[in-house]
């Protein structure tokens, strides 16, 4: 390992790593509190577009509130930053993946594990509603497993970004994964933020226990159609019990549908229920989230306050982003340097490789493979941005790789979707590796063959 690697990016005590999740509002970095060593994630708003969709005040009273929550089962905000263009959120890094490859992988759960899980997804949204905290996406893909296994719901509270709350108090934008979604939040309505993440924790259920989604439909207006008639058949394997409790959450009227203090009392949820025990957090300090979103000249000139925002300083990358020991060690879970695309990982929406190739012949062989599949191609620097230019089935499959430096004549390359569908991304990636087979690097003590 290069004891001379350099981290490219710094904010605050905070060195920055690799990229770890992409959405539309905001960009999740690995990083590394250089203080204490602890790793964390840091999820990074671009405050024009915040602006733009008059969102600061909403996102300012929801980090604020996450600030005070300290949930076994919530992801927890610790600070938060900012610079003239940039939000920085300091949140937990939970090491053990996503529920959503759990299912993907192993497909349905035996029920006692869906259950328990369930009952965590149940706590967690139970405590942050009593705060007038909603999350308003929620699916598999925003539940996060830590190391013992125990849920963490990512995004709480932080989901908002894309949607507005008119003066009658209700939410208006129709937002969300289409197959997660209330009834009421597509009849856009008007719809009350509590009932609509309960109707989301059912689907999260259904897929628990059967291994495949309620409402599923090719034609947008058709699951539309199932949804808001509650369309769905529950498979035999279901017990009496769950089949009962998913009708009553799964109800498309708001107004009827169970209430989270129903669902504490219902008999198969109290099967095997244990209350979260946990200290409330009351001593957080909020003055970050006010100087983290007000102009950098003003906090410059109120330089008695205590918290100093932070500027990214960004330098022309010459050579590939070096990854330490620790961000190899943070992913090593994932992570074989064998093989290109294992068995373990074909339905992941991420995977490595390493090759002893210099890093500008390995960007050149992904753009002279991709380029044949379709694909439009943006370089910066050691990074590439993949989209393809015919829609999938859930539209343009966006592909993301980056070259790090391990070691001066060793490279690792991240290949991600960063949108799209998981299974053509799958078949993407296969059909990249037949091309990649000459950049790969086997050691020769490895005990896998290259494969075909």
């Amino acid at each position: 390992m290069s004891s001379t690697a350099k981290v490219k990016r710094r904010v605050g005590k905070y060195e920055l790593g690799r990229t770890i999740g992409e959405g539309t509002f905001a960009k999740v970095k690995f990083a590394r509190n250089t203080e204490t060593g602890e790793p964390v994630a840091i999820k990074i708003l671009d405050k024009e577009k915040v602006l733009k969709h008059k969102m600061v005040e909403q996102i300012k009273r929801e980090i604020a509130t996450m600030k005070l929550i300290k949930h076994p089962n919530v992801v927890r905000i610790y600070e938060v930053m900012g610079s003239k263009t940039k939000i920085f959120i300091v949140l937990e890094f939970v090491t053990g993946g996503e529920l959503f490859d759990k299912i993907v992988n192993h497909g349905r759960m035996r029920e006692d594990e869906a259950r328990r899980y369930f009952q965590q997804l149940i706590n967690a949204v139970d405590y942050c509603h009593s705060r007038g905290v909603f999350h308003r996406d929620l699916k598999p893909e925003n539940l996060l497993l830590d190391a013992y296994g125990n849920l963490k719901v990512s995004d709480f509270g932080l989901s908002a970004l894309s949607q507005q709350v008119r003066d009658d108090g209700l939410l208006h934008t129709t937002c969300g994964t289409p197959n997660y979604v209330a009834p009421e939040v597509l009849e856009d309505r008007g719809y009350d933020g509590a009932t609509a993440d309960l109707w989301s924790c059912g689907v999260i259920l259904f897929v628990l226990l059967a291994g495949y989604l309620p409402f599923e439909d090719s034609n947008l207006m058709t699951l539309y159609k199932k949804i808001s008639h509650a369309e769905f058949t529950s498979p035999s394997w279901i017990s009496f019990g769950a089949r009962k409790l998913l009708t009553r959450i799964l109800d498309p009227n708001p107004v009827t549908r169970i209430t989270v203090p129903e669902i504490l009392e219902d008999e198969w949820f109290k099967k095997g229920y244990k209350p979260p025990v946990f200290e409330e957090n009351y001593d957080a300090n909020l003055d970050d989230v006010d100087a983290a979103f007000r102009d950098s000249e003003v906090s410059r000139r109120r330089a008695s306050m205590p918290i100093i925002e932070h500027h990214v300083t960004e330098k022309k990358e010459e050579q590939p982003a070096a990854m330490n020991a620790f961000e190899l060690i943070s992913m090593s879970k994932g992570l074989n340097l064998a093989n290109l695309f294992d068995s373990e990982q074909e339905f992941k929406r991420e995977t490595r490789f390493t090759s002893k190739c210099p890093a500008k012949e390995i960007i050149n062989k992904i753009e002279e493979a991709a380029k044949p599949l379709g694909f439009d191609i943006q370089k910066k620097n050691y990074k590439m941005k993949l989209e393809n230019m015919k829609a999938g089935r859930k539209g343009n499959l966006n592909v993301a790789t980056e070259v790090f430096q391990v070691a001066p004549s060793l490279h690792m390359v991240e290949v991600r979707k960063t949108k799209g569908d998981t299974l053509e991304f799958h078949k993407f990636y296969k059909n990249l590796s037949n091309s990649l087979k000459d950049v790969v690097w086997i050691s020769e003590d490895d005990p896998h063959e290259r494969t075909s």
